[in-house]
């Protein structure tokens, strides 16, 4: 733990931005799980912060009033804090969300018997969702996004508290994940109909001790769109040492598997060109595919610039703040804005990951190795002979070759 806050330490200093991991410690419960969380080990992704969030319960309501439309708001909702967020991005609650998606699952409870759970069923099938399970009081549906969930719940407690019902709803990760939720919502607000949320670490709820009146809040929704901008970084070097067509056949392949395999929408891409734009249906999947991406290019020799924002604009201008993400050689970087921030997931170079690795594994050898050069320094200065501390670290560097 202290060695892993040491070596961030360093390399915050040397990329003039602060970098909250390096690799993940991620517990993976999956296949696919597992297969990122190796990635990220292997390749030592660091998680970096450009310009901190500011995060609490105020700029988190915010947030959610203009991610939904200002007509599914009613006026008269209270919102509650059940659990603060942190004030930092929570590392491995992004990497959940990137990997598995973010929070689908909506769970709905009536707290009386009604022939409206029959209704909320069609509700759900109606807005694009799935019925995982149903009771005569209960149901758990697999939903299009996190948004359409709360949406769709809203409207679900309207209808209920009209009917004399109150409505619990809860969205989460998974189906016991929004149950879970429920159960913390009802311990604190009881009866009351709501419906919960994480946010950023934190947990929320959206609830009304009236019916939801048809006055809605009066903001602009933000953008829907999630734009993703891709770049090859020194496609002109790329190309005297490798040839036109290998950076084709690496950008064709990325193009292919952004076409096939990620719900991407791509525009403006041709046959040769070195960069392209893509819209996805959230930012998840489109990080998801950043770094699916970004690892690929890399493993061919090609370095990728990614920006990820509500607009083309955005999106390239956050890939073009991937450039001043180095060390001191190019690499692959992406940018992205979380909650009122902005982050990138920095990919080192070989090098970087090399030394990352030795310093991990040898973490006895380099203290002992510190520890002597330490002390032959010191001594050196104290007895007029500073030459000690030049030997001390020839010695050292001898040793370190010789054992390895």
């Amino acid at each position: 733990m202290v060695f892993d806050k040491l070596l961030k330490t360093l390399y915050s200093h040397l990329l003039h931005r602060r970098v909250l991991s390096i690799g993940t410690n991620y517990y993976a419960t999956n296949d696919l799980e597992k297969e990122y969380v190796s990635l990220i080990n292997l390749t030592k992704t660091m998680l970096i912060e450009i310009q901190p969030a500011v995060i609490n319960s105020k700029s988190i309501f915010e947030n959610l009033e203009r991610e939904l439309d200002q007509r599914d708001i009613p006026l008269n909702r209270k919102f509650i804090e059940i659990k603060p967020a942190d004030n930092t991005v929570n590392e491995y609650a992004l990497l959940s969300n990137i990997i598995m998606g973010s929070d689908r699952y909506l769970y709905i409870e009536i707290f009386k018997m009604s022939p409206l759970i029959d209704i909320f069923t069609q509700m759900v099938e109606e807005a694009g969702g799935e019925i995982v399970e149903k009771s005569r009081t209960e149901l758990v549906s697999h939903m299009p996004s996190k948004k359409e969930s709360i949406r769709i719940a809203i409207q679900m407690i309207t209808l209920g508290m009209k009917k004399g019902v109150n409505v619990r709803g809860a969205v989460g990760m998974t189906g016991a994940a929004s149950i879970e939720r429920a159960i913390e919502m009802n311990a604190v607000i009881h009866e009351t109909s709501g419906v919960g949320f994480t946010k950023l670490g934190g947990e929320y709820g959206v609830i009304f001790e009236d019916v939801p009146t048809n006055e809605k809040v009066d903001l602009k929704p933000v953008a829907a769109d999630n734009f993703m901008y891709i770049d090859a970084k020194d496609s002109t070097g790329f190309l005297e040492r490798n040839g036109k067509d290998k950076l084709i056949e690496i950008m064709n392949d990325i193009n292919a598997y952004i076409a096939n395999e990620s719900e991407g929408k791509i525009e403006g891409y041709r046959v040769g060109g070195d960069d392209l734009i893509i819209n996805f249906p959230n930012k998840s999947i489109a990080l998801k595919t950043g770094l699916d991406c970004a690892w690929f290019a890399m493993n061919n020799g090609l370095n990728l610039r990614v920006g990820i924002g509500n607009s083309r604009r955005e999106a390239g201008e956050n890939a073009h703040l991937t450039d001043d993400i180095k060390i001191r050689d190019d690499t692959a970087s992406i940018v992205f804005d979380l909650a009122n921030g902005k982050y990138a997931y920095y990919i080192p170079t070989e090098f970087t990951r090399t030394t990352i690795d030795y310093s991990t594994n040898n973490t006895t050898t380099l203290a002992i190795v510190f520890i002597f050069i330490f002390l032959a320094t010191l001594v050196g200065w104290n007895s007029g002979n500073p030459w000690l501390g030049v030997i001390a670290t020839i010695i050292a560097l001898i040793a370190i070759v010789v054992k390895d």
